[in-house]
């Protein structure tokens, strides 16, 4: 299975993303999620969790 299915939530029939958006990129980029951080591909910005 691929992995992208574990980044979108199905509820009342609409599909969610779980991942939050770059604050840099906008909406159509959105940051993985790592252990201690969160970071866009895209332009590679970090956001280190606490």
């Amino acid at each position: 299975m691929s992995q992208k299915w574990k980044v979108y939530d199905i509820k009342e029939g609409k599909l969610k993303r779980k991942n939050i958006p770059c604050p840099r990129c906008g909406g159509g980029v959105f940051m993985a999620e790592h252990r201690d951080r969160r970071s866009c591909g895209g332009c590679g910005y970090t956001d280190w969790k606490k």
